[in-house]
């Protein structure tokens, strides 16, 4: 017996249809593109005050590095300095301290108007000079007996 039509068989497909994944995608592409310009990228905030644990005793004074209220640059070798430093005195006074003790420690003595640009630029100066490793100087905290 024959019949007039023949019957084909579908097959069966196998793939993932990813069209409705594409529509979440840009769903979720818009919606995060939306929120991105609200966040904000820092947050106005008052740093706590903490102690520190002072040098040894037995320490050598470190080198301090000052930046004051105008900006302008200071170097202390256990003295008191008075006489301000521009960029290039200051790495060759820098310098010279590396080459005469190596192991000498260097801290910055910070004005606490500063602009924290400004003393980020002290520290890339000290680094472009040669020193490895610097030190942050804080006041001790008064309240704390």
């Amino acid at each position: 017996m024959h019949y007039p039509y023949r019957r084909t068989r579908r097959r069966i497909v196998s793939e993932i249809n990813v069209v409705p994944y594409i529509d979440v995608m840009l769903v979720l592409l818009i919606i995060f593109m939306a929120t991105a310009t609200s966040v904000t990228l820092g947050v106005k905030v008052d740093l706590p005050q903490a102690t520190s644990a002072p040098l040894p005793v037995d320490s050598k004074l470190p080198v301090v590095a000052s930046i004051d209220k105008q900006g302008l640059y200071y170097l202390s070798t256990g003295g008191s300095s008075n006489r301000s430093l521009n960029e290039d005195e200051l790495q060759a006074l820098v310098r010279a301290e590396i080459r005469r003790e190596p192991s000498t420690q260097f801290v910055i003595k910070g004005d606490g108007s500063v602009p924290y640009k400004k003393v980020m630029e002290l520290m890339v100066l000290l680094q472009t000079s040669g020193v490895a490793s610097i030190g942050l100087m804080t006041e001790p905290n008064n309240e704390e007996k």
